[in-house]
């Protein structure tokens, strides 16, 4: 960020959800002709207490399956472990009470997830809201307030199309900057790594990279 170069990107993960929001072709080939012949790109960054995300930041349901997601299940089942990984975790999950505090309310809930996204995409092509974009300035948290394990499959196809915050169980806040306080310490997830937790303050970063991406109409 410092030397304010642009960084090109290959998509050698898992989930690939940077490259998913970038553009970025799924193909080795075809991301390094991106990189050597494509535009530059002003993006956005997160951050919460001092360090940098890309993607997103979050606690609960996605800190266990991190913690549970072994490298030999990525390997077998590709992105479809994070499926397989996420019920065995959910079945077990308790809820947690936190405190959302955004620019013009404070509120409480009971949930078994938050996320903040800076990008449009996170666990594997899940979308965080139809229309977020990593270079609008704003942060998107959503809070899972389910109330059983069970209840997610209802939930599926919303969240899969990143409406999911219009369902019952759901919660949407789009702002610049957010504030988390849990219960007891929750440890938070920033784009796969284990590396704070709350209380946590989030906030964006305007165009504080510049990317490679596809031109335009190439995406």
């Amino acid at each position: 960020v410092d030397l304010d170069l642009p960084l090109g990107i290959l998509p050698l993960g898992t989930a690939n959800d940077l490259a998913r929001t970038l553009g970025i072709p799924r193909s080795i080939e075809a991301a390094c002709r991106v990189i050597a012949a494509g535009y530059p790109h002003r993006i956005d960054l997160g951050w919460v207490n001092g360090k940098l995300f890309f993607n997103v930041a979050s606690l609960g349901l996605s800190v266990h399956i991190t913690k549970q997601l072994s490298r030999g299940l990525k390997r077998r089942w590709g992105i479809f472990a994070y499926a397989i990984t996420a019920l065995r975790v959910l079945y077990q999950m308790q809820a947690f009470s936190a405190q959302i505090c955004c620019s013009n309310a404070i509120i409480q809930v009971r949930t078994v997830q938050i996320a903040v996204g800076n990008g449009r995409y996170y666990g594997g092509g899940l979308a965080i809201a139809s229309n977020a974009r990593i270079d609008d300035q704003r942060l998107d948290l959503y809070s899972l307030e389910i109330e059983h394990w069970w209840q997610i499959f209802f939930l599926l196809p919303a969240i899969k199309q990143g409406n999911f915050y219009t369902q019952r169980h759901a919660r949407f806040i789009s702002d610049t900057q957010i504030e988390i306080r849990t219960s007891s310490p929750q440890p938070i997830n920033t784009d796969g790594e284990l590396t704070t937790r709350s209380p946590a303050s989030f906030r964006v970063i305007p165009q504080a990279l510049t990317v490679m991406v596809p031109y335009p109409k190439e995406r």
